[in-house]
């Protein structure tokens, strides 16, 4: 007979949490593994003697796990998912009948606890993985990922301009981050101006393709620069873009992976704005400081093109970490047709038949991005009767000139470690690529870390650690199941061999016995 179910709500229930969720449930594994009795101590220096009493900081920190670990970016919706989760009430220790805080207390605690105690959490879990063989310290492999702001680009205002150099002294002053000069503002003009008629007309460099004109054309939009730009809402955050995607307003989310199994060993926020390259030391520093705190070190960083500075390569020699990144682009190894002779510090021209110039070293400038170069020139009255003048040095300039990074020994060193051995460099290419970039597409897609629903750097380093400690926590879980279930299957698999080896004594036994003559 075909059944119909039908509901007919009881005044009374007797019906218990514990009950209703499963033993191997996943919030009830992540439970028995993950202590958090520590918090009390960690946070109690942020609260009084006296009022009401705060949310549990073990609760809060629960709260933000399951929205992490479930890619819920909003406090409300994290709210009523908590509230409608049987197992989730279990692993807050919430009663069917009580009601969950509200999501302004979440959005406030957040606001309350510094950076330090979300740093202490991501070091708790990672505690955890090194207990159980899951990093090795050998090899970190560095990348990173833009982090959408909580800021939208309408917000953006123009900053004050500075109109005399004498005012570049006022800059230092509180609030310099929302001043230009009027000669810098010019540069940035200029060059967006260039950019608009570079890449006019051209297909996958369309900023905004939802702005069209009656026509339906897309309609480019002016060009904003961090040196001109600001956004009130949130100042800290950075405009920044990646080829063929809108300009928004980011933060960027740095990480450092451990090869062996792929566990983040250190996680933290930085401007959008600045070069990769620069944020290197902060990355590495946090992590040498979490290993250290489990009795680990660094032997290897491996790290893309973007980390490569005469400033990271300085870190890490001194520190003794032997590093892989490539250099970038503008690099040249030598320069053609010109030879450097280190005791002297001098290039030799080597063109018109050997009978070049000398280019003396002519002190330290700083070009217009800023870099410290090196500044070689050669004496006019020789390249004068030069035949090659004019192709060499330009219709104009009567002499040659060359500069060099002042970095450039850090880099011609790195260049030769990385075609010493061609063949381990792009293994260790190869290890970078398939350690960072799926870990920071899981992050990212799959762990909340693509948009922090809060505003300044102090928030966004705690968004970065929580979706870091989150996907620790995934491995973790993971991997002790994995290891639960080999030993099983090896405990398995001894049995088995322990009943062939007892079934083949037995019967050896028994072709031993001797067959009873006739009586």
């Amino acid at each position: 007979m075909q059944g119909r179910q039908q509901i007919q709500p009881k005044l009374f229930y007797q019906v218990s949490l514990e009950d209703l969720v499963p033993n191997d449930n996943y919030y009830r594994r992540l439970s028995s593994c993950l202590d958090l009795a520590f918090l009390y101590k960690a946070t109690a220096h942020f609260y009084g003697t006296e009022g009401q009493e705060s949310i549990d900081p073990t609760v809060f920190f629960k709260m933000l796990l399951v929205g992490y670990l479930n890619n819920i970016n909003s406090d409300r919706k994290l709210i009523a998912f908590c509230s409608n989760c049987l197992d989730v009430r279990l692993f807050l220790n919430y009663d069917l009948d009580e009601a969950l805080p509200w999501h302004s207390t979440v959005s406030r605690t957040r606001q309350l606890y510094g950076e330090e105690v979300f740093l202490q959490l991501f070091r708790e879990v990672l505690r955890l993985c090194v207990g159980k063989g899951m990093v090795r310290g050998k090899r970190q492999a560095v990348d990173s990922a833009f982090v959408k702001a909580n800021a939208s680009m309408d917000s953006l205002l123009e900053k004050e301009v500075v109109e005399d150099a004498s005012a570049y002294v006022d800059e230092l002053d509180e609030g310099s981050e929302f001043k230009v000069t009027s000669a810098r503002k010019k540069l940035v003009e200029r060059h967006h101006k260039w950019k608009e008629e570079e890449y006019k007309g051209m297909p996958g460099h369309v900023d905004d393709p939802k702005q069209v004109d009656d026509l339906g054309n897309t309609i480019r939009p002016k060009y904003l620069s961090n040196h001109t730009h600001y956004s009130p809402t949130d100042p800290d955050a950075r405009i920044s873009t990646k080829p063929g995607k809108a300009r928004q307003l980011n933060y960027c989310g740095q990480v450092a992976v451990d090869d062996a199994h792929h566990v983040i060993t250190g996680a933290c926020a930085s401007m959008a704005g600045s070069r990769d390259s620069e944020n290197l030391p902060e990355i590495l520093d946090q992590t040498l400081d979490n290993l250290e705190g489990v009795g680990m070190g660094i032997d290897q960083v491996t790290a893309d093109a973007g980390y490569s500075s005469g400033k990271a390569l300085r870190y890490c020699e001194e520190r003794g970490i032997d590093a892989y990144i490539p250099n970038f682009g503008q690099y040249k190894p030598e320069r053609e047709g010109f030879s450097y002779h280190a005791d002297k510090d001098e290039y030799l021209c080597e063109k018109a038949g050997g009978k070049g110039a000398v280019l003396t070293f002519k002190g330290i400038k700083t070009d217009s991005k800023g870099y410290d170069k090196k500044s070689y020139r050669s004496s006019e009255t020789v390249c004068r009767s030069c035949p090659l003048r004019e192709q060499c040095c330009g219709k104009a300039t009567r002499f040659k000139k060359l500069e060099e990074s002042i970095d450039k020994p850090y880099y011609d060193r790195m260049h030769q470690k990385l075609n010493h051995n061609r063949t381990y460099a792009k293994r260790i290419s190869k290890i970078r690529s398939r350690t960072v970039e799926p870990v920071l597409g899981t992050l990212v897609n799959f762990l909340n870390m693509r948009r922090i629903n809060s505003r300044g750097m102090a928030q966004a380093n705690k968004h970065v650690l929580m979706a870091a400690l989150s996907y620790n926590l995934k491995k973790y879980l993971a991997f002790e199941r994995r290891s639960a279930t080999g030993q099983a299957m090896a405990m398995k698999k001894a049995l088995r061999d322990l009943k062939y080896a007892f079934l083949e004594l037995f019967w050896a036994d028994i072709r031993h016995i001797p067959t009873p003559g006739p009586a």
